[in-house]
């Protein structure tokens, strides 16, 4: 791949998205890089000054968030939709890599 990949590039299909950071190393690049692209928790703080999980939801409206065990019973089920929104599982390090098979 040529150019680098976004999440705003995920954020812009209009699906719901989950992104898997299986690092503090991962987690520390993904949140440096959604922060650089503007976005910010729901409220308002930058993503570097928030701790680190292992897997957040990124919203069309450029927030993020943790994942609670709701959604993190959803995100291990077999629902593919959300409030009418296709769910994407993303694996963070393979999708900055260029990986085309990025599914987590």
């Amino acid at each position: 791949m040529s150019e680098k990949r976004t999440i705003r590039d995920l954020t812009d299909q209009g699906k719901k998205v989950y992104v898997f950071a299986g690092s503090e190393k991962v987690c520390r690049e993904f949140l440096t890089l959604v922060g650089n692209e503007g976005f910010t928790f729901g409220d308002g703080v930058k993503p570097t000054e928030k701790h680190s999980s292992d897997v957040f939801a990124v919203n069309d409206n450029k927030t993020i968030s943790y994942v609670g065990i709701v959604g993190r019973t959803a995100i291990g089920s077999k629902v593919n939709e959300t409030g009418g929104k296709e769910i994407v599982k993303v694996d963070f390090e393979r999708y900055i890599s260029g990986d085309d098979d990025y599914n987590w």
